[in-house]
């Protein structure tokens, strides 16, 4: 009996021995499995990474261009551009901006420019760039770089001013596009809606017999400057909840100080920082002092970076003019 005990001690150890082994091949072997998938996705990232193929694209001005394989340096004619650049990731592959640009945005101190609309294509040329973006105003400004930087075999890929806020949506895919880094253009483009629609949330509740009367001033006098539909801004003053008081007219536009007193806008915004003061100066204006937005004290500076450059940063500006137009509810 005490044999016989013994012998079913034994199985019994052996059988948890055995089960202990099993369960360690086990483990051993879903380890070894999974650092296998772990060396093949890091292989297939590797090899996608090197399997690169320069590429053909239409860019935003209709342009049929070849996008070389790999894209270490960079040329940027825009400041509208470099912001959305550095946003994906790629400031550090800049070799140089316009002026504009370096004035604008924060950038090294060291890094080369030119003039955005007439910009030294030779000065391009010898930095040897894998690509430039531009805008429209390089190629109307009176030196068109094209033909000069085609035949150096550098790609020029031009972005036009976009009049919507769709439109700079496809600015921003379009360039992370031709960096291939779609991925990094959609959580940017994503990012930028999520924040609109909750301004958009809000205006809704907004009855059209409360809807503010706004006039945005971008240019001061003795040549006032502003716009009507069919421009970016337009939009974002109705996606606030307000009605602009050129919105029957296209496009920019000078504006005379009779046509604004006369539409009597409840709000004045501007944009406007070469002088100094710009609010003052609307407000001392002979002749505004009878307009609602004087008399209401409803007159507002808006940035005039994240105000006046087609990218995702309007929506800072767009919040900034929520708050000024309707302060009681954003």
């Amino acid at each position: 009996m005490k044999r016989f005990k013994t012998l079913l001690s034994n199985i019994f150890i052996m059988a948890i021995i055995s089960a202990f082994i099993v369960s360690c091949s086990a483990k051993a072997g879903q380890r070894a499995e999974e650092n296998m998938n772990i060396r093949m996705q890091e292989e297939n990232k590797r090899e996608s990474a090197s399997s690169k193929e320069a590429f053909t694209i239409v860019d935003r001005a209709g342009n049929e261009i070849i996008i070389p394989e790999e894209i270490n340096s960079i040329i940027s004619l825009a400041p509208s551009i470099t912001e959305i650049l550095i946003d994906l990731g790629f400031g550090d592959k800049l070799v140089l901006v316009d002026a504009q640009t370096k004035a604008l945005v924060d950038l090294p101190k060291d890094i080369e420019s030119v003039d955005l609309m007439t910009p030294d294509t030779e000065q391009m040329i010898v930095l040897k760039p894998d690509i430039v973006f531009a805008s429209n105003i390089t190629s109307i400004g009176g030196t068109d770089p094209t033909a000069q930087l085609t035949a150096a075999d550098i790609t020029i890929a031009f972005i036009p001013t976009s009049n919507s806020i769709e439109e700079i949506y496809e600015d921003i895919m379009f360039i992370a596009q031709v960096l291939q880094v779609e991925d990094k253009g959609e959580a940017l483009v994503n990012q930028t809606k999520e924040r609109i629609a909750k301004i958009e949330e809000i205006s809704k509740t907004i009855e059209e017999k409360d809807k503010k009367t706004v006039f945005f001033e971008i240019a001061a006098l003795p040549q006032i400057y502003s716009f009507g539909s069919n421009v970016y801004l337009n939009e974002m003053i109705e996606l606030i909840g307000a009605k602009n008081i050129l919105a029957s007219k296209e496009g920019w536009m000078s504006v005379s100080e009779e046509a604004i007193v006369a539409a009597d806008p409840d709000v004045i915004l501007t944009n406007v920082n070469y002088i100094e003061e710009p609010v003052e100066e609307i407000k001392s204006r002979t002749g505004w002092e009878n307009v609602k937005a004087i008399k209401n004290n409803n007159v507002y500076y808006i940035d005039n970076k994240t105000s006046s450059l087609p990218n995702h940063n309007i929506v800072q500006a767009l919040e900034e003019m929520a708050k000024a137009v309707y302060p009681d509810k954003y």
